[in-house]
């Protein structure tokens, strides 16, 4: 048997471990699944950012139309009330926020004419003056026996001198009263629930207030109110 030469040995072992040579074909199906996969998942990527960039931009939307509608509201609701009286012109600031409950009913009441032509039933000096319907309070001591109707005030709305209230007591818009206090009266705290304050027309007030009245100060003189008028600015 011959011998082989080193040589030759050396020459067949580099044949052996040389790579195979790929071919021009697996590279081109290589490269082509590369990019589809690349472009596969750049586009999932870009699906899902647009996807949260627009839920999160209507999400936005959609808050800032519900602010928007509140604001709407909110700016929608008048701040003063004009009272044109027999004896002169009365405005008085609504506590909307302090009171939102009973300014919506005395808006209401206002808007179906409840309170033209309405008479001051009751005054009383250094006390309160009240308009509306004189069989729902036949004498003021009554005041405190009747049951409240509205959680209590605001520590801050005090029953305190040109204050607009009306009655704790449960009412309709035919039976809405109400009281201009003409002097401060912290006890009327559990009676009325203030949802205004006089802010021009405070001598128009205490005029009304001197009017001549009988023993049960129902005036002697018809004095009331002609008409009211709701603003949002004066």
């Amino acid at each position: 048997m011959a011998r082989i030469k080193p040589q030759a040995l050396l020459q067949q072992s580099k044949k052996k471990k040389a790579p195979r040579s790929i071919s021009v074909a697996a590279i081109a199906l290589y490269s082509v699944v590369t990019v589809v996969m690349v472009f596969f998942l750049f586009a999932t990527y870009r699906h899902w950012s647009q996807r949260s960039i627009m839920q999160t931009e209507e999400g936005t939307s959609n808050f800032q139309v519900e602010d928007d509608i509140l604001d709407s509201k909110k700016s929608d609701v008048p701040k003063y009330a004009i009272f044109n009286t027999s004896k002169g012109l009365i405005t008085v600031e609504l506590y909307n926020e302090g009171s939102p409950e009973i300014v919506d009913e005395f808006i209401d009441a206002c808007q179906k004419g409840h309170f033209k032509g309405m008479l001051f039933q009751r005054v009383v000096k250094h006390f309160v003056i009240q308009g509306g319907d004189s069989e729902n309070h036949a004498v003021i001591e009554d005041w405190t026996s009747r049951e409240k109707h509205y959680n209590q005030l605001e520590k801050r709305l005090k029953h305190e001198a040109f204050m607009l209230g009306t009655s704790n007591t449960k009412h309709d818009k035919e039976t809405f009263d109400i009281f201009i206090t003409t002097a401060p009266i912290p006890d009327l705290n559990a009676k009325l629930n203030v949802f205004g304050r006089v802010i021009k027309g405070e001598d128009i007030v205490q005029e009304i207030e001197e009017v001549d009245t009988d023993e049960h100060y129902r005036p002697k003189s018809r004095i009331g109110i002609i008409d009211v008028t709701l603003k949002q600015t004066i």
